[in-house]
């Protein structure tokens, strides 16, 4: 009976072992089980998207405001289109509003990072941020810095 309630203590840390690593995982990866479906939907187009991927932080003075939902190749004008959502209580975002991308902490996470406007007419539902800065690539610096040793 001993070695029963043992075995049984034993499977019990194992579970709650298991239970413990998967919530650590869900909170590293920036995953939520929680619906998040209010918000409006304002897209932007970039040149070079960098390393963005769904699900990117959508970030104002550092506050997240809203999550990158969609990556799609406009085929019109041949450039990266963001769709990103913006949560309901962030309202105040003008029209002229511009977007970036910007790189965060040493491992190169990328996010949108939003700079407010000064224009009376807001952002609604299905609007376009025009003003956009493209992520800064290392690869197309080292090769622009290499490029212009070798000519010089």
């Amino acid at each position: 009976m001993r070695m029963r309630t043992m075995e049984i203590g034993v499977g019990f840390l194992m579970l709650a072992g298991a239970v413990a690593l998967a919530v650590l995982a869900l909170n590293i990866s920036g995953l939520n089980l929680a619906d998040q479906g209010g918000g409006y939907k304002v897209y932007a187009r970039f040149e070079n998207i960098g390393g963005l991927t769904a699900r990117a932080k959508v970030a104002m003075s550092g506050v997240q405001i809203g999550e990158v939902t969609a990556i799609r190749l406009d085929p019109k004008f041949l450039v990266a289109e963001v769709e990103m959502r913006i949560r309901d209580d962030v309202d105040f975002l003008s029209t002229d509003s511009s977007a970036q991308i910007l790189t965060a902490g040493l491992l190169g996470e990328q996010y949108i990072g939003i700079t407010p406007g000064a224009e009376d007419v807001n952002l609604k539902d299905g609007d376009r941020i025009q003003d956009t800065q493209s992520a800064l690539v290392l690869e197309d610096l080292v090769g622009k810095f290499l490029f212009n040793k070798v000519s010089e």
